[in-house]
């Protein structure tokens, strides 16, 4: 079995997608970019993030589509993208982009706990820690 296909497999047996368009949504970002030289953890974690939603989806298929045509071996140019897109937020989304960055720099993610962040962003970024622990053990 290939890897991305037992990180899925490994996930969808903890119960980590919130729903089927979560669970498609992931698997189709698996399905076409599992392959590139650019693909790597960190990223395989945005992707699970951005699958949490069709926007955040169709914000990262439009840079791994850049990525791909590109012909990058690094998510360098993805990694400068995700700081631009999280100075643009004015709200709690922010902290959603700083997950991803920290995804790409391979770092721990520390949130201030004190800040004013919605329990729905708390949760994905929860549920995303979780999925992260999960696909850093495949």
């Amino acid at each position: 079995m290939k890897w991305k296909d037992e990180c899925f497999t490994a996930l969808d047996k903890e119960n980590m997608f919130e729903d089927s368009g979560h669970r498609t949504r992931f698997k189709e970002l698996m399905d076409c970019y599992s392959s590139y030289p650019f693909f790597n953890k960190g990223l395989c974690k945005c992707m699970y993030l951005s699958a949490w939603d069709e926007a955040h989806f169709c914000i990262l298929l439009e840079t791994l589509m850049d990525l791909s045509l590109g012909k990058e071996k690094n998510t360098e140019e993805m990694r400068s993208q995700g700081e631009i897109l999280a100075e643009e937020q004015s709200t709690d989304e922010y902290y959603v982009y700083e997950l991803a960055n920290a995804f790409l720099d391979g770092k721990k993610f520390q949130m201030d706990y004190e800040s004013k962040v919605s329990p729905e962003i708390r949760y994905i970024i929860s549920r995303a820690l979780s999925a992260a622990e999960i696909i850093d053990n495949v």
